[in-house]
């Protein structure tokens, strides 16, 4: 037989934030790839795979001072909205 625990799991409200935080994060980068998809997919180029998709928002993230603010969060982050 298997026990189960039941926990209910109170975050306070910086945890909450960041929480919040990492799903816009998430929700921006999820966003930036369909849009960049769609581009690439229009010009007759294909799809990318996620390796490339991952570079180019490295390169994204050290090239352009609009998009500093993405180096404050984890590229896990990045990898589970590019995947």
């Amino acid at each position: 037989m298997i026990k189960t625990i039941k926990v209910m799991l109170c975050p306070n409200q910086k945890q909450k934030t960041k929480l919040f935080e990492c799903a816009g994060t998430a929700r921006f980068i999820y966003n930036w790839v369909l849009d960049y998809e769609q581009i690439n997919y229009d010009c007759d180029k294909g799809f990318i795979n996620d390796y490339e998709l991952r570079k180019r928002l490295t390169e994204l993230k050290q090239t352009h001072e609009k998009f500093m603010w993405l180096n404050n969060y984890s590229n896990n982050i990045a990898k589970q909205a590019v995947i």
